[in-house]
């Protein structure tokens, strides 16, 4: 028996219900980001930085979330696979609202900073392709309780949208060099940590993507 299994028959588990919690805040989180990107253009620094404490306190949440349902697993007599597989899944997401958090502080310290177009333009790309495989990840979880071959199904579409990022983060080093002169070094580092930081989101959707086809497969 898997952690899916007992999602399905044990849905109102105060440890599901605890580990659906971090999972959905965990993506939600890529979605604030992408509103903070947007908005950085209108250099509303005050309005900027609520948004971005907002996302601050909703990673402490993640944590928090975590640290339960580690807790509420140790008190179970639950098979140790299902174990395993949620801690899994729950560990990922957490690693993946932690980079989002390190993208949020790099774009607290850019604010009042110009960045050329050109280059914002594309972070706003690659913060709504990680939109966009962020859900399709959240979907692919979900199903997993379902139907594992939609959940396979789901997270093959997240590593299209890892790729696409992989595409934007290069396109975007290049535009580095390219406006090196109208950035000074200090904001080109941040903004190059900025782009790494993304990266890695997308990375921990794949990743997180590859152990649900496992598990989908095990199925």
């Amino acid at each position: 028996m898997s952690w899916f299994d007992l999602l399905r028959k044990d849905s109102e588990s105060n440890t599901m219900n605890l580990a659906q919690k971090q999972i959905t805040t965990a993506i939600r989180t890529v979605a604030e980001l992408k509103e903070i990107i947007t908005a950085f253009p209108e250099g509303k620094s005050t309005e900027m930085e609520k948004r971005i404490e907002t996302l601050f306190l909703n990673e402490v949440e993640i944590d928090e979330l975590r640290r339960l349902v580690f807790k509420e697993l140790s008190r179970q007599a639950l098979p140790l696979k299902y174990r395993e597989d949620l801690l899994h899944i729950v560990k990922r997401l957490d690693m993946m609202a932690d980079h989002v958090k390190d993208s949020a502080r790099n774009i607290k310290i850019l604010l009042g900073t110009k960045v050329p177009k050109e280059i914002w333009d594309t972070i706003v790309r690659i913060a709504e392709t990680l939109v966009n495989g962020s859900v399709l990840l959240g979907t692919a979880i979900e199903m997993l309780a379902i139907n594992p071959p939609q959940a396979m199904d789901f997270s093959k579409k997240v590593d299209e949208q890892e790729s696409i990022v992989d595409d934007e983060y290069l396109n975007a080093k290049a535009l580095l060099l390219k406006y090196d002169k109208e950035l000074s070094v200090a904001s080109l580092l941040i903004v190059k940590d900025l782009l790494e930081c993304m990266e890695r989101i997308a990375d921990t959707c794949a990743d997180t993507a590859d152990y649900i086809r496992v598990l989908a497969i095990g199925k």
